[in-house]
């Protein structure tokens, strides 16, 4: 604390002050953010209010924390949903900055007068926010283009706030066993990283490129073209999209639009992109999301996008039928899988609060399932448990939660959780086709050979360790199913590399034999290839249904 008043004093104070003014000063006091006892202040304070009051209060203290509250909003295993949807209001508008200021930073960024870029520029903003604002201009080559331009000096100020926040998550981790859990410093700092690439406007070109590469060849979706001839990282010029807002349901109903099918396209798309490319827009609110002639489907504004590599994918893909399937024992093995089950928690409380859950939702129809509401619901009894949720599946459920908002209205019969099944079976086969379990099991086969060939060291080692009365025995009876679960998923995929490959080598090697050799013998006459073909198929068929029926692949 003593680091955050020397180096930021100023700012640190007009935050703190911020948050007094606007009634918080509870819970500044419980955190050990100020000396100042308000008594009970804040008891009976319900926490709409509380979420009210904390809205106004990062309103007030600009972009920095307009970001973070936002993307608090998303994570609903930490934030109550009272408090979530108040965040959700935060605006992004702000007073525009006069044209000058916007001709100099354009006209600094791009090395020239702004006549010798645009035949265009229109002086008045089509749309500000707390990071840039954006105007439209048209080029010499006659395209019409909307220019994006960072806000002067914005970067000072949000490196200041960073550095700020950076230190009061250390101090809270510090003082406070709940900052701990929740590794509130590595939060802040994922959220860094998030807010410095969105000050990068080469980073937003880039995702908004590979986004639209993913639809190349699908022209019911598009993906406004960067011009990066005039774009650097604080300007970005893009092809301006003119379309209607997907939320503006009388536009589109009076234009003839087809609702239903803008849904789905909207729907299927988005599923494209999360479980077929594991790379996505991260906030496809209604503004984000304009529809042109012909039912068209255009996404904007790529500053905030969700990734999820392979291994997080095809964990998806059976949490989903998990949830549909009310599957409770395979819903905790995919958590477990995720390594996100920590140490200290309680496999058997856990296993009860999901079932009740489930129960909620046992006699629902699929077609009136919310899979968002879902997903935050499990995010919430996570939460309960000290069960962290990784960032990119809580951005995951927050665009999912957002997409069904807008999907209900415009279609109120399209369910998401119905959508997502066959992108989910895709995913399934993808990753338990023979191919696939080949080439993993072959993977598997040498990591865990190298374990295995270190394993005399190692035994030796925990012999020497034993014989001086050093070894400490630490066992957790609550975490003895998860360890089992692991040892036997290990053995059954070493079986499995071990039996094909031994079997593989010894046909191999008598089929070499018998060439080299060139003698008639018994085997000569028998049809050896196709039978050990047979013979290897009929083997992978049935190690492969064990061990998939197991379920500790």
């Amino acid at each position: 604390m003593f680091k955050i008043r020397i180096r930021h004093t100023k700012r640190y104070k007009e935050i703190i002050n911020t948050f007094l003014r606007n009634g918080l000063s509870h819970f500044l006091f419980r955190l050990g953010l100020t000396n100042r006892d308000p008594k009970h202040e804040g008891d009976g304070m319900k926490l709409q209010d509380i979420g009210v009051k904390l809205r106004e209060s990062l309103q007030e203290l600009g972009p920095t924390f307009i970001k973070l509250g936002q993307i608090a909003s998303s994570r609903r295993d930490l934030v109550p949903p009272k408090i979530a949807l108040e965040l959700e209001k935060l605006q992004d508008h702000v007073a525009s900055v006069p044209f000058e200021q916007i001709r100099k930073i354009i006209e600094s960024e791009l090395e020239g007068p702004l006549e010798d870029f645009f035949g265009h520029f229109s002086e008045q903003p089509l749309a500000t926010a707390s990071i840039g604002q954006v105007h439209v201009a048209k080029l010499h080559s006659g395209e019409e283009v909307a220019v994006k331009v960072q806000r002067p000096d914005i970067r000072p100020t949000m490196e200041t706030d960073l550095a700020i926040l950076d230190d009061l998550a250390s101090f809270l981790e510090s003082k406070a066993d709940w900052a701990k859990t929740y590794r509130l410093h590595d939060m802040i700092v994922e959220f860094s990283r998030s807010l410095n690439s969105e000050l990068d406007y080469h980073v937003e070109g880039r995702n908004c490129e590979r986004i639209g590469q993913q639809f190349e060849e699908q022209r019911e979706i598009v993906v406004p073209k960067v011009y990066w001839d005039f774009s650097t990282d604080k300007v970005l010029t893009m092809e301006r999209i003119q379309g209607i807002k997907a939320n503006d349901f009388e536009k589109l109903d009076k234009g003839g639009y087809d609702r239903k099918l803008i849904a789905r396209r909207i729907v299927d798309s988005m599923l494209h992109q999360i479980l077929d490319e594991g790379f996505f827009h991260g906030d496809p609110h209604p503004g984000n999301i304009f529809i042109l002639p012909g039912n068209i489907v255009s996404f904007l504004d790529f500053g905030m996008v969700g990734r999820l590599d392979n291994k997080m994918r095809y964990h998806f893909a059976p949490l989903i039928l998990h949830l549909r399937n009310q599957n409770t024992e395979g819903i905790i093995d995919i958590l477990a899988e995720m390594g996100i089950l920590s140490d200290d928690t309680d496999i058997y409380a856990f296993s009860r609060d999901m079932n009740e859950l489930q129960s909620k939702y046992y006699d629902v129809p699929l077609d009136e399932l919310s899979l968002g509401t879902v997903f935050i619901e499990l995010f919430q009894a996570a939460q309960q448990h000290h069960i962290f949720i990784p960032t990119e599946i809580a951005v995951l459920g927050k665009s999912i939660l957002t997409l069904e908002g807008l999907i209900s209205k415009l279609d109120p019969e399209l369910n998401i959780m119905e959508a997502v099944e066959p992108f989910g079976k895709k995913l399934m086969w993808k990753r338990y086709n023979p191919k696939s379990v080949i080439e993993n099991s072959w993977i598997e086969f040498i990591e865990n050979f190298g374990i295995i060939s270190h394993f005399p060291k190692d035994l030796k080692a925990v012999a020497t360790t034993i014989r001086k009365g050093k070894l400490q025995l630490n066992l957790n009876v609550h975490q003895l199913q998860k360890y089992l679960h692991m040892l036997d998923r290990i053995s059954n995929r070493l079986s499995f590399s071990i039996a094909l490959l031994s079997f593989s080598i010894l046909l191999a090697g008598m089929i070499i034999g018998s060439a080299i050799i060139g003698q008639t013998n018994v085997l000569s006459h028998f049809p050896i290839i196709e039978a050990s073909f047979i013979i290897a198929l009929l083997m992978f068929l049935f190690l492969f249904y064990t061990i998939i029926r197991s379920g500790r692949m």
